[in-house]
């Protein structure tokens, strides 16, 4: 495993630094203001439109899509680097790059399984950003930690399927711009469990949707996710040719989706921990308590030096992983892929706490972007499948090894 960065990712990462030097970091706070200023937690800022022309002009989009004919044709181990700086400021820098989620789930997943048709009217307004989308999977009647448990119903009905269920956590659809739901159901609940699922589009004017209301995160809008929504999807037809790939293949597909759109989390995730790290010495040089810096005392170098610690570790285990997957497959990595998401939200959690116990007052106010980051990398405990899941699925895996060589 070399993870030197070769000539491309070492340009690519110049150019990024450069851009969230000089455009993202500035427009943090105008960014707050303007949504402030709008009275809507969801609202679509002048300013990252701004944010998303300079990032196109300079080349920097679509930089999370390994397929050249959609995206940059980066592996993942060029785009490791490049996400971990987008998650210094995980509120603008993703999407401003149009590279945040849902999105680049939904374009991976229209990429590989969608039909040329569903990638002409979907995928290519997605890649060119002129709309955004939303995963629709989770329910909040039934623990959907177990996927096979979703109960929303399609059924074929001639050369229409009917959607009738409840969903929530639908990640983008709180977005003025969301135009598309990617909605997981059941076509057959007599197959097997793994194959009773299916995938479906759901325009969002069709009649018979209803969002109901948008979820906060830890009273956060999440708002580079485009919201949360509760949605409900009362006799909603659409036509047959909207099912994505074949009936039975939902499960399988969800799996292909979750697969990267983990490894990005984890990417940005220790961007997340490396900007409060910086937060946590900067603001520990600056201030004085009973005589001399915070920096001096032991108890805050501990911090430090665990931070740093930490957050190497994290990154090793991510670049291992991401190696794994473009020289072996997702499926080959995925031992490594379940590590990487226990072991990073609860490292960058752990940094960022310190960050804001370092901050005193100002660490849990509006006022540093430590409360933020410490919410959305609390929440990734629990996105894309909780920690306890992975743990259960990671311990199974390795027993197995031991029960062959018995």
């Amino acid at each position: 495993m070399d993870f030197a960065y070769d000539t491309r990712t070492e340009q690519l990462r110049a150019e990024l630094m450069e851009f969230l030097e000089q455009h993202v970091h500035p427009a943090e706070a105008v960014h707050a203001a303007q949504v402030a200023a709008a009275g809507d937690p969801w609202a679509r800022p002048p300013v990252l439109a701004e944010l998303k022309a300079e990032a196109r002009r300079r080349g920097l989009w679509n930089l999370f899509l390994p397929d050249p004919r959609h995206g940059a044709g980066l592996t993942n181990l060029q785009y490791a680097p490049l996400a971990e700086l987008t998650g210094r400021s995980p509120h603008l820098a993703p999407e401003a790059l149009n590279c945040a989620a849902p999105d680049t789930g939904n374009m991976e997943l229209l990429a590989e399984f969608g039909s040329p048709a569903q990638q002409e009217r979907w995928l290519a307004p997605l890649l060119s950003g002129e709309i955004r989308s939303a995963f629709c999977m989770t329910e909040p009647e039934v623990a959907s930690s177990d996927a096979t448990n979703i109960a929303t119903s399609i059924r074929r009905d001639g050369d229409h399927y009917v959607i009738d269920g409840r969903k929530w956590w639908s990640s983008g659809a709180m977005d003025p711009a969301c135009e598309i739901f990617i909605v997981m159901g059941k076509t057959d609940p007599d197959a097997d469990r793994h194959k009773q699922q299916s995938m479906i589009l759901v325009p969002r004017d069709t009649p018979g949707v209803t969002v109901r209301r948008g979820l906060t995160v830890f009273g956060y809008s999440d708002a580079p996710h485009g919201g949360h929504a509760e949605i409900d999807f009362d006799g909603v037809r659409v036509p047959a040719e909207n099912l994505v790939g074949v009936e039975g293949a939902g499960f399988a597909i969800a799996q292909a989706r979750l697969g990267p759109g983990r490894i990005h989390h984890c990417m940005r995730l220790i961007g997340m921990a490396e900007r409060a790290l910086e937060l946590l010495c900067r603001r520990t040089t600056e201030r004085v308590a009973f005589g001399r810096p915070l920096a001096e005392q032991g108890v805050i170098r501990e911090w430090i030096a665990e931070s740093r610690v930490r957050i190497e570790q994290a990154r090793l285990l991510v670049l291992k992983t991401a190696w794994l997957m473009d020289t072996v497959g997702n499926k080959g990595a995925h031992t490594e892929i379940q590590a990487i998401k226990i072991a990073t939200p609860a490292m960058a959690e752990w940094v960022i706490d310190k960050a804001i116990q370092a901050h005193g007052g100002a660490g849990v106010s509006q006022d540093t972007p430590l409360a933020a980051l410490w919410s959305q990398a609390r929440t990734l405990r629990l996105a894309d499948g909780p920690d306890e899941v992975h743990r259960s699925s990671l311990a199974k895996r390795e027993l197995r090894r031991w029960a062959a060589s018995a």
